[in-house]
């Protein structure tokens, strides 16, 4: 068991999560179930699923939730630039979610890369 607390991309994608639940403060009432509720679940999934990881016994077992994670950073890369057409957020609250999602996903594809090496 690994104490998902230490790990990098964890804190990057806690940051990213409580970055986007600030941000979807800001977004219409009217899109409370449309897209504010599925965006914030989908910025949670990511450190959910990385700390639901680390709790498994198997190293197959942490991949396939790390996957998972990087499947939620994607559908949320989507909902920032679907938020950002819809004008509920400017250009700059866009530039610095696409970065911080990039960059966790980036860290999940390389520690699934590492965790396949290591076998």
């Amino acid at each position: 068991m690994r104490d998902f607390r230490k790990l990098d991309v964890w804190q990057k994608s806690h940051d990213l999560a409580m970055h986007v639940h600030i941000v979807t403060k800001q977004f219409p009432k009217e899109e409370i179930y449309g897209l504010t509720s599925p965006t914030r679940r989908s910025a949670t999934s990511v450190p959910m699923n990385i700390s639901e990881g680390c709790g498994r016994d198997s190293v197959l077992d942490f991949r396939r939730f790390l996957s998972i994670a990087a499947g939620s950073a994607s559908e949320l890369e989507y909902q920032i630039l679907l938020a950002r057409d819809l004008e509920y957020l400017n250009q700059e609250q866009f530039e610095r979610l696409t970065a911080k999602v990039i960059e966790v996903r980036r860290m999940l594809a390389a520690l699934i890369r590492k965790l396949k090496a290591d076998g």
